[in-house]
């Protein structure tokens, strides 16, 4: 019998690795000889750096680099000399996790320092980077990345503009002639699991914006910036940006991933998936279990849980999902394409117990699991 197992974390709970090992120490308890492959995954939120390092095994590269206002702070990134791999969190340089709430500021907030992360990376030998960008608390549509890869944006008079969001309008066009020459050579490929548009009602600044510090006069300001620039964008790069499906993602991260690295847009399950060369791995198998803290009707909006099902869906292969908590009725479950489910909070006292003993819970869930196949 071939068991892949395949989860999210718990989060504050367990870890994928974790949930994998015990799904594992629970099921060999039925199933001795059970062939069981552990691929944990991640959505691109919290933890993924630790899952991509389970296939990448980098090691954790720090770097001197500009925070969100200009000051310096290291920062870390996962880098592998074997496949000349680098993970980059934009959070890590540029998120709203290095802000008190009452420092957020994001029309007067820069990317630099993302950037700077990304030429780090580049010089220590990298050939691929993946970059994900969530948690940002930067509204500049990446300007401040692309200054510190080598481009200058200059206003009307030719000046050189600080690059952060209040500056957008003011920029009339883009200078290449210092871009680093190894950037075009290196394949950037980019979390992106928001499909916003860069302005606009649903874009970047009027969904986003608000949260990241900006007034409502801000708002304005910030959303024409990115309009304005949008044009700018189209005059130098020949892309309509507001065409390009997740363009507004991290205050316009997702466009400027496109146009100044030239990088590909993905959702976070689709490119750990990726990276664990799972849709291969799973070839074969008969049942797949996954897993994360709570099963609802969130789950299927790009997160773990629906990404492995479309990846067994289109085998033929079960799927089993043992989660912290559930919030859906069997039915709803069923028609998702789970084929058993279980829940830890089905089994503890309360949820203080969930969360402290969610190890020897899952374990006991995987045998209960393996019983109904026995």
């Amino acid at each position: 019998m071939k068991i892949i197992i395949a989860p999210d974390k718990f989060k504050n709970s367990l870890t994928g690795l974790q949930f994998c090992n015990a799904v594992e120490a629970g099921f060999k308890t039925i199933f001795p000889n059970a062939d069981i492959l552990k691929l944990p995954l991640a959505d691109g939120g919290d933890g993924t750096i630790d899952v991509v390092n389970f296939y990448l095994k980098g090691t954790i590269v720090k770097v001197r680099v500009n925070n969100p206002f200009f000051q310096p702070i290291e920062a870390s990134y996962l880098y592998s000399e074997n496949s000349k791999t680098a993970f980059i969190e934009m959070a890590e340089a540029s998120g709203v996790k290095l802000l008190e709430q009452h420092e957020f500021d994001c029309k007067n907030a820069t990317t630099l320092g993302t950037g700077e992360m990304i030429l780090d990376a580049i010089n220590k030998g990298a050939t691929k980077i993946i970059l994900g960008i969530g948690g940002s608390a930067t509204n500049d549509c990446g300007i401040g990345m692309a200054v510190a890869l080598g481009y200058r944006f200059l206003d009307k008079n030719r000046e050189e503009i600080k690059p952060i969001g209040a500056n957008l309008s003011q920029i009339t066009s883009i200078d290449f002639a210092g871009v680093h020459p190894k950037l075009k050579s290196i394949q950037f490929q980019v979390a992106c699991d928001v499909t916003n548009p860069l302005y606009g009602e649903n874009g970047a600044t009027y969904v986003y914006g608000a949260q990241k510090g900006a007034s409502q006069i801000d708002i304005e300001m910030l959303d024409k910036g990115l309009e304005d620039f949008s044009k700018i964008i189209k005059k130098t790069f020949g892309v309509e940006a507001q065409l390009v499906k997740g363009a507004g993602a991290a205050g316009g991260m997702g466009i400027a991933s496109k146009v100044f690295l030239n990088g590909a847009l993905e959702s976070g399950i689709q490119l750990v998936k990726h990276l664990a060369n799972f849709d291969a791995h799973i070839e074969d198998a008969d049942w797949i279990i996954t897993g994360e803290g709570k099963l609802d009707s969130q789950t299927f909006l790009g997160k773990t849980i629906q990404g492995v099902i479309a990846s067994a869906n289109a085998k033929n292969i079960r799927v089993a999902a043992f989660c912290g908590a559930i919030d859906l009725d069997k039915n709803s479950i069923k028609k998702f394409g789970i084929d058993y489910s279980d829940a830890v909070l089905k089994h503890s006292k309360n949820l203080d117990d969930a969360m402290q003993n969610g190890f020897d819970y899952v374990k006991i869930m995987a045998a209960k699991f393996a019983n109904t196949l026995s």
